[in-house]
């Protein structure tokens, strides 16, 4: 694979300084406040907010393993990315107004104020081990990747550039810096990842040329109920679960929301991003078809799928095109672990710090976000070292882990909103009994070999398949319990459920026309739907 030319670098080089001009300049005033620090002050608008929500998302492993799963004929993995316009949009309809008019920082707070204070340790304790032991290291590591694949730079080193170079301007500006800078690397990247789409089919003959080289099981989005991988129930069903739990309530992408100057903003914000969401399919994963067709017309070399989109962009790209695509791979790195070291470093101020020394001044909440996030970025470079030692297994069963306990957190936000007798001996119920299953789930999983019978079925059912059935027995479980014990306060619980809040006169005013743009996303998600079957 040809590396970088000297325009390619000039262009890296470019990208980089652009980067760090635009958040210092924007997070130069941001650290007066948690509020500003952590949530750049509450006044964000729509643009901004739906082009970070989107840039945080999408990580350099999820540009390559998309194309990977391309290449490899699992098309349907590109339902996750149609499916994610749902669930913003249920994000920005239903979830985000009781957000914002609680005024919390976090999602774990909401959790104490809808249920109780050990939900919320739940849910923080929870997110930060998750956060710590998947999302950094595993962006730390893809990071390496590609400087070691694309620039030529050793796997360490490049690892080590990426957390630095991140840390810095994240520590420095906080979350106004995080969106400025997810703005600037969301356009970066999606015109980086056109230019690979675009070149690529014109080398390989067109769009009919694509198709009828991979036939049209290769570009079908549906796949049997018996698929072990994506099952048309397990994804009609099961994905939608695990997507409400992953945009509607987690920290690292609903934080962003709540820095929106308004409900309406952040319902925008969110219908900007359903719109930004139908893009992968065609820019990410198509361009592994691609590899795939020019790989069977003998101009490139494709012996291992997950290298699809590396083969591609240094076989086709020209100098100049090919820096603009590396600055892309990184704009996708570094969104993602700006997002997480802030989100992390939330996590920690607020639902730790905050709860451990109430007696702080703001000043001091914002040093400690600030010493939060440099504690992130020590621990990337510290976990550096023993990525070999580690098996690339193990991260795939701490994600999996996550899949698993995921369902509950999802029953218990959803329920927790629409059904104002759920308590918090319910929400406690479910979440903990939810995590027992999840455990069980993992541990029959590393020992299915010598299981036989029900105990078989439970450990090598497909995970979306699990994932209905433990959502189900969470809600259950939350809706039996909260029946048999006491109810919550009326007056506590009815401004964050459904129908008891107040309304917000300006987003009413702009509803009409987000009702016509969110049917105009579910339009398009059909459609994809339609032609990829």
């Amino acid at each position: 694979m040809s590396r970088l030319d000297l325009v390619d670098w000039i262009v890296v080089a470019l990208y980089f300084c652009a980067t760090y001009a635009v958040v210092l300049w924007h997070g130069k005033t941001n650290r007066a406040s948690p509020t500003d620090f952590f949530l750049a002050g509450r006044n964000a608008g729509w643009f901004i907010v739906g082009a970070s929500i989107f840039a945080s998302n999408i990580g350099s492993e999820h540009l390559i393993g998309l194309a990977g799963s391309g290449a490899a004929g699992a098309f349907p993995a590109a339902q996750f990315e149609l499916l994610a316009a749902f669930a913003l949009l249920l994000l920005g309809w239903l979830f985000v107004p009781f957000y914002i008019r609680s005024g919390v920082f976090t999602m774990p707070e909401f959790l104490e104020r809808r249920y109780s204070a050990g939900a919320r340790y739940y849910l923080a304790g929870i997110s930060i081990l998750a956060y710590v032991l998947t999302k950094i290291s595993v962006t730390i590591a893809a990071g390496g990747l590609v400087f070691e694949a694309l620039i030529g730079i050793d796997f360490w080193t490049g690892a080590v550039i990426i957390v630095i170079a991140t840390g810095v301007y994240t520590v420095i500006g906080g979350m106004r810096a995080v969106l400025y800078a997810d703005m600037m690397q969301s356009i970066v990247m999606i015109g980086g990842a056109a230019a690979v789409t675009l070149i690529g089919l014109d080398r390989a003959g067109g769009w009919e040329s694509v198709r009828s080289t991979a036939g049209p099981e290769f570009l079908d989005l549906w796949r049997a109920s018996s698929d072990p991988d994506f099952p048309w129930t397990g994804i009609l069903f099961g994905a939608p679960i695990l997507a409400i739990w992953y945009w509607c309530t987690d920290q690292f992408i609903v934080q962003r929301t709540l820095s929106a100057a308004s409900i309406a903003a952040a319902r925008r914000a969110t219908i900007f991003a359903a719109f930004l969401k139908q893009l992968p399919l065609f820019i990410f994963v198509l361009p592994g078809v691609i590899a795939f067709t020019l790989a069977e017309q003998g101009v490139l070399e494709l012996s291992d799928t997950d290298q699809a989109l590396p083969v591609l962009i240094g076989t086709l790209l020209p100098a100049g095109i090919k820096g603009l695509v590396v600055a892309g791979l990184l704009a996708a790195l570094m969104s993602s672990l700006s997002s997480v070291f802030n989100s992390c470093a939330t996590l920690i101020t607020m639902d730790v710090y905050k709860k451990l020394a109430p007696h702080h001044s703001d000043r001091r909440l914002v040093v400690v976000g600030q010493v939060a996030t440099l504690g992130m970025v020590a621990f990337g470079l510290a976990w550096i070292p023993f990525m070999d030692a580690i098996s690339s297994q193990l991260y795939v069963y701490l994600q999996s882990v996550q899949s698993y306990i995921s369902p509950p957190i999802a029953a218990v936000f959803l329920v927790g909103i629409v059904w104002p007798r759920a308590n918090s001996r319910g929400a406690l119920a479910a979440l903990g009994a939810g995590l027992i299953v999840g455990i069980a789930r993992l541990i029959a999983e590393l020992n299915r070999a010598s299981l036989s019978g029900w105990l078989e079925t439970f450990a090598t059912m497909n995970f979306l398949h699990f994932a209905i059935v433990l959502f189900v027995g969470s809600v259950a479980i939350l809706v039996l319990v909260s029946l048999w014990t006491k109810a919550p306060d009326h007056d506590r619980v009815a401004p964050l459920t459904l129908g008891q809040g107040s309304r917000d006169r300006q987003a009413d005013a702009n509803r009409g026309a987000d009702v016509i743009l969110s049917a105009l996303v579910l339009a398009l998600v059909a459609a994809a739907w339609i032609y990829f079957s």
